[in-house]
């Protein structure tokens, strides 16, 4: 039997872009997938798109919000796998849009005792807000109208945006984390019950991704590179604030010097109080996995 993958897809108040988002979703071949928004705390216009969404993505849509007090990406992505029903959680974010076949490569290259990282091409200004303004489809690009953008300085690289059935080669640095994002992650449901998921005392940007990875590593689960396979299309947005970059580092700095596996406050502290899990499932339904072929690559 096939595994159902849960997309957690992360977001706060940029509703243009998670517009987009959910519209490159929709476009997915493989269609045996959930997607759970992981909501920072948005306001009501973001449940308005989702609202909006819900018949026209053809799969499940549940929406996870908890109130906005900083940056709490890693406690936000808690929420959203605690209300997932998938074996398998791709984690990307809601300014990151995905081709066609996204779902069906991550499927593919899904393999047990490995997560899968990928990587992104960044989009200009210039060129983010004429997609989101005329609507425009980048996802379904083919190379040349990439290669002409990467001339005119509309994508800071092509890599992302590139095929390349890399084979084996793919997990060459099966211990490494240091440049891998959880903007574009993908990881067994069983493994994040393991490591009790991202920890969320990593509060305001930076750091809670390159935790959970060391934390996996520790569990003897290594590292498989989807690049030229899975890479996404960033949308640009201004840089988000720092500021707590320096606390957040100390910290990852400590859990490398440590043996410590599970987060210190991870998805059994939201579990275990249920007061504290906000989760609105509305519009959800059945969705059963069903059978595909063994991962090749």
């Amino acid at each position: 039997m096939a595994e159902l993958i849960s997309v957690i897809l992360t977001t706060y108040d940029r509703e243009d872009a998670l517009a987009a988002v959910l519209r490159s979703l929709s476009r997915q071949s493989d269609r045996q997938f959930e997607v759970v928004v992981a909501d920072d705390g948005s306001g009501s216009a973001t449940k308005d798109v989702l609202e909006a969404w819900r018949k026209r993505l053809a799969v499940p849509l549940s929406h996870v919000w908890h109130e906005h007090r900083d940056f709490r990406a890693g406690e936000i992505r808690n929420r959203a796998i605690l209300a997932s029903r998938g074996t398998y959680c791709v984690f990307l974010d809601g300014d990151c849009l995905v081709r066609p076949d996204f779902i069906a490569t991550h499927r593919h290259l899904a393999e047990r005792g490995w997560f899968v990282t990928g990587n992104r091409a960044l989009l200009s200004a210039e060129l983010t807000a004429m997609v989101l303004r005329e609507d425009i489809a980048v996802e379904t690009w083919r190379t040349l109208e990439w290669i002409v953008q990467r001339t005119r300085a509309g994508v800071n690289r092509l890599g992302p945006v590139l095929r390349l059935p890399l084979g084996p080669l793919r997990r060459l640095r099966p211990q490494a984390w240091r440049d891998a994002r959880s903007c574009n992650l993908a990881v067994w449901r069983a493994d994040l019950d393991r490591v009790d998921g991202f920890d969320a005392n990593f509060s305001g940007w930076g750091r809670e991704d390159s935790d959970l990875l060391v934390r996996l590593l520790r569990t003897d689960i290594r590292r498989k590179d989807g690049a030229f396979a899975t890479g996404v299309v960033h949308l640009w947005h201004t840089e988000a604030d720092r500021s707590r970059l320096g606390d957040n580092q100390r910290k990852l700095d400590e859990v490398i010097a440590s043996e410590r596996v599970r987060a210190e406050w991870g998805m059994s502290a939201l579990a275990v109080d249920p007061a504290r899990n906000t989760a609105d499932a509305q519009g959800s339904s059945s969705c059963e996995p069903l059978a595909v072929s063994r991962p090749r690559e």
